[in-house]
């Protein structure tokens, strides 16, 4: 069984769909959720890291272009990314959480993407 603990996508507005100029994107999780996860997956140990890259394509594009990444977990991974000279259209933007558990020196990741769509319009 898989369970959903994320990443979850905070939009900063509830009808917010349409970005210009500088936006901070932020994606939250559910830690209950993301060992119950773990568990399933037959992976125990503390969580040594969590850090959540960014990346943004054109609407029937292929590739990924890095936006930034964040490992602040307190203000939900907030990262900055300035739409200001990008061409007005359809976009996706995907969060890629990484987490990280280390035990007797083995270092084991997990990982889930959220990917939602937006819109340039500067």
């Amino acid at each position: 069984m898989s369970y959903n603990w994320g990443p979850h996508y905070i939009v900063p507005t509830a009808v917010l769909k349409s970005y210009s100029g500088t936006v901070v994107l932020r994606e939250e999780f559910d830690e209950e959720l993301l060992r119950k996860e773990m568990e399933a997956l037959g992976i125990a140990g503390p969580i040594a890291k969590i850090t959540n890259p960014w990346y943004y394509r054109a609407k029937g594009m292929d590739t990924w272009v890095k936006i930034g990444e964040s490992a602040d977990e307190h203000q939900n991974f907030p990262t900055r990314w300035d739409t200001t000279s990008m061409k007005n259209g359809q976009y996706e933007v995907m969060g890629l959480m990484h987490v990280f558990v280390k035990k007797n020196g083995t270092e084991t990741a997990i990982a889930r993407q959220n990917v939602v769509e937006v819109t340039i319009e500067n």
